[in-house]
This record gives C-alpha cells, sequence and structure tokens, in this order.
C-alpha cells in the first residue's frame, strides 16, 4: 500500500476558493472511484487558513499511476497554478 500526505500551501485567502473548485471537479468522488484507491480525503488546518492537507492511499504502483493519467487529475495542474503557491508531497510504503 502507498501512502501520499499532500501539503497544498495556498495563496493568501484562496483556501476556500481552491476547496471550491476540487468540489467542482469532484477530485475526491472522482479519485475515490478509481480502482486501488482506498483513501482519498481533504483536511483543513485548524492553525493555518492558508493550508490544505490530502491523505492519499492507494493499492500499489500501478494504481497510483493510473490515478495520475486520469483526465480530472490533469486538470488540477492549471487550478493549483490558480490557487497554491507550494505542494509538498510525502510518500510511504506499507509492506
Amino acid at each position: 500500500m502507498i501512502t501520499l500526505n499532500v501539503t497544498y500551501y495556498c495563496k493568501p485567502g484562496k483556501r476556500e476558493e481552491f476547496i471550491d473548485a476540487l468540489k467542482r471537479l469532484e477530485m475526491r468522488k472522482n479519485s475515490r472511484g478509481e480502482a486501488g484507491n482506498i483513501k482519498y480525503d481533504y483536511f483543513v488546518s485548524l492553525h493555518d487558513p492558508n493550508r490544505l492537507f490530502l491523505l492519499e492511499q492507494w493499492r500499489d504502483d500501478i494504481a497510483l499511476t493510473n490515478h495520475g493519467g486520469q483526465p480530472f487529475f490533469k486538470k488540477l495542474g492549471s487550478l493549483k497554478e490558480t490557487y497554491v503557491e507550494e505542494t509538498v508531497i510525502e510518500k510511504y510504503y506499507q509492506d
């Protein structure tokens, strides 16, 4: 299993707009519907109004690679250009 901890550092005051854009894209729903997805949940920081955290879990590298090829995932790049200053991804493997 693969776990990704994804932290989005949003542009000042843009976190809620980013969340709304992710909802319109149905990012969570589409990702949860993919073969090999185990978890795909967003969390808002209680201490930083510009930070959004995403916890993803995938069965294996194949499922994660397939996720990156989905049309809705490809649209995420333009959203990030508009709303996000930096994205930090930590990747963990579990036997």
